[in-house]
């Protein structure tokens, strides 16, 4: 896999692997909170970046504003406040002004409501990252063209336009001066948000060429629901201990509209959900790998550097079985050496502090700040 990286990032096209580069040239560094070296997630060095950062994740058709303060000298984050919004349907299918237009009149109220906590420096322009999470061709840190909609949305005027200049747009027509200081890809943010609907999609297909019944299993898909609503249905099932699988044949009557099962059925269906989520959750740790490989740092080393694997997924935070098996696998294929210096942590709204932290390590102030 790491092969198939280094090759697809040198040329377009030139890997079965499709890469895609995000610019991001300068990152915030992490750092450990103490002398033995454990980890604590935003425990980032942040040193010399001061005052209030915001971001955008737009994902779907709810989108979440978020803000953070960072501490300067004390190199952290000292505190963060966010606030989701809901899309109207019409807007989702409308022009392309009147959609960012709701944007920015919800970042201008969230911004209004900044409090005494939050500050910026005197005469500085307020910054925020902007995660946009459909497909778009990205050709600068803060700047990427649209190739299509997904999730529901179809707002053709909008197709290869550039997102952060339509937001920006949006912005100056709300009076709200503000700079989008980079734009986070979507492939970058969501990898276990789809993987969490391609289980449930491959647990339907399997169990549709099994019983000729109609599919109720991901009813409403094209509107993208949060992995959260469909996660526990194989969970449940898969973990179901009770007699004769009580919960199993529940919910495939509540699911599938299969009335009466047999005991044996209901075995295969925790076996085929056993089996997917395994699958998946190896494919997802041989990424990982992949990753970690290309990086060097799969290389056992006697600095002890710590490598922090954040991940922001309700898959990977209640499906245990894939939570662990993910885990375990990742083990096996490092190693216990180079296991020891690995940390995985779940990140609560990590594409949104990941947006803003982007924006502050882009800052037009950067410089500035480093004197």
């Amino acid at each position: 896999m790491a092969v198939e990286m280094h090759a697809g990032l040198a040329s377009e096209g030139g890997s079965k692997l499709k890469m895609i580069i995000s610019y991001a040239d300068a990152l915030p560094s992490g750092k450990p909170s103490s002398s033995d070296c454990n980890v604590e997630w935003l425990r980032i060095d942040v040193t010399g970046r001061e005052g209030a950062i915001y971001a955008l994740d737009l994902g779907g058709t709810n989108f979440r504003v978020l803000r953070i303060q960072l501490g300067g000298k004390e190199g952290r984050v000292i505190k963060q406040e966010h606030d989701e919004i809901s899309i109207p349907p019409h807007l989702m299918t409308g022009g392309s002004n009147e959609l960012f237009d709701f944007i920015a009149s919800a970042l201008a109220k969230f911004v209004a409501s900044e409090g005494e906590d939050f500050h910026l420096a005197e005469g500085r322009q307020r910054e925020f990252g902007f995660t946009f999470s459909f497909p778009v061709k990205q050709t600068s840190i803060a700047s990427g063209t649209l190739i299509k909609w997904t999730k529901g949305f179809s707002i053709d005027e909008m197709v290869s336009e550039d997102a952060v200049t339509e937001l920006s747009k949006a912005l100056e027509r709300q009076g709200l001066d503000m700079k989008i200081m980079a734009l986070g890809h979507w492939l970058v943010g969501d990898m276990m948000i789809m993987m969490s609907l391609l289980l449930l999609y491959l647990v339907r297909v399997l169990m549709q060429h099994m019983w000729n019944v109609p599919m109720q299993f991901l009813n409403g898909m094209t509107s993208c629901p949060s992995q959260e609503k469909w996660t526990p249905y194989m969970s449940m099932m898969q973990c179901d201990k009770s007699p004769n699988l009580r919960i199993v044949g529940a919910k495939m009557k509540d699911i599938l509209g299969v009335q009466s099962t047999s005991l044996k059925t209901r075995r295969l269906v925790v076996d085929i959900c056993d089996i997917v989520a395994k699958r998946a959750a190896r494919l997802a740790a041989s990424g990982i790998h992949g990753i970690l490989k290309k990086l060097g740092r799969n290389i056992p080393s006697t600095d002890k550097k710590r490598v922090v694997i954040a991940i922001d997924s309700g898959l990977y935070e209640h499906y245990s079985i894939f939570s662990e098996c993910l885990e375990s696998t990742l083990r096996d294929m490092l190693g216990e050496e180079d296991t020891s210096s690995l940390v995985i942590k779940l990140a609560k709204d990590g594409s949104g502090i990941g947006a803003a932290l982007l924006a502050a390590a882009h800052s037009q102030y950067r410089e500035a700040d480093e004197l």
